[in-house]
C-alpha cells in the first residue's frame, strides 16, 4: 500500500470518527441544575500530579464534579474508574479525595482496570451494571467517552467538569484525543477490541 493511499484512508477514518464524536454533544451538561437525575456517576480516572508534584487540574476539577453531583443528589453511587501501577494509582487517589470532600466511602466503587476510556466504559456496563448514567470527565474528553457509551448500547449522559483552555495542558490533551477518537472509531466498528481486563460482577452500593 503506498503513501497516498494510506493517507487517503488516515483522512476517511479521522473525519468519520471526529464526525461520530462530535454527535454526542447534545447530551453534555455544564449546569448541575440541569442535569437529570441517574443512579451513579462514573469518573475517568488522570493522573493527580504532573511533573514535578504539580496537581493536574483536570484531575481536581473531576473530584469537584463527582462532589457536585453527590451532594445535589443527581447520582446515589460513584464509579472512579483508572489505572494502577507501579508508579501511580488513579483510583485510589480519587477514593480518598472524594471521602474528603464528603462522600461516604460505602458508596465509592473503585475499578481498578480502567486501563484506558474504552476499558472503563464497556466495564461500566458489563462489570458494574451500569447503564443509564453519568459520565464526568471534560467536555472534550466526554465526546469520546460518550460515543463509546452509546455504540455499546448504554444510556449514559455527561457531566463536564471544568476546563482551563490556552494552558499547554489543555493544548496537549486535545491534540492527544483527536488520535484517541481515531482509535475509538477503529475500536468499535474495524477491530472489535475488548477491554484488556473484564473479569466477574462487582456490586455497587447506592443511597437510599
Amino acid at each position: 500500500m503506498n503513501f497516498t493511499i494510506k493517507l487517503l484512508l488516515f483522512i476517511i477514518l479521522f473525519s468519520s470518527s471526529v464526525f461520530c464524536v462530535e454527535e454526542e454533544n447534545n447530551d453534555i451538561y455544564t449546569d448541575i441544575k440541569k442535569v437529570p437525575a441517574k443512579k451513579a456517576a462514573l469518573v475517568l480516572g488522570t493522573a493527580k500530579y504532573i511533573s514535578k508534584g504539580k496537581q493536574n487540574y483536570f484531575y481536581t476539577y473531576r473530584i469537584r464534579a463527582a462532589v457536585q453531583l453527590w451532594k445535589a443528589k443527581k447520582v446515589n453511587a460513584i464509579v472512579v474508574s483508572g489505572d494502577k501501577s507501579a508508579y501511580y494509582d488513579e483510583v485510589t487517589s480519587m477514593y480518598k479525595d472524594l471521602i474528603k470532600l464528603g462522600v461516604p466511602s460505602k458508596y465509592i466503587t473503585r475499578d481498578f482496570h480502567g486501563h484506558r476510556t474504552f476499558d472503563s466504559i464497556v466495564r461500566a456496563k458489563e462489570v458494574f451494571s451500569l447503564d443509564d448514567y453519568i459520565i464526568v470527565s471534560q467536555k472534550f474528553h466526554l465526546n469520546r467517552a460518550l460515543y463509546i457509551a452509546h455504540e455499546k448500547g448504554q444510556k449514559a449522559i455527561g457531566f463536564a467538569a471544568k476546563d482551563i483552555k490556552g494552558t499547554k495542558a489543555a493544548q496537549k490533551m486535545i491534540d492527544r484525543e483527536a488520535l484517541a477518537q481515531v482509535k475509538a472509531f477503529l475500536d468499535i466498528h474495524v477491530l472489535n477490541t475488548k477491554p484488556k481486563v473484564l473479569g466477574k460482577k462487582i456490586k455497587v452500593n447506592y443511597r437510599k
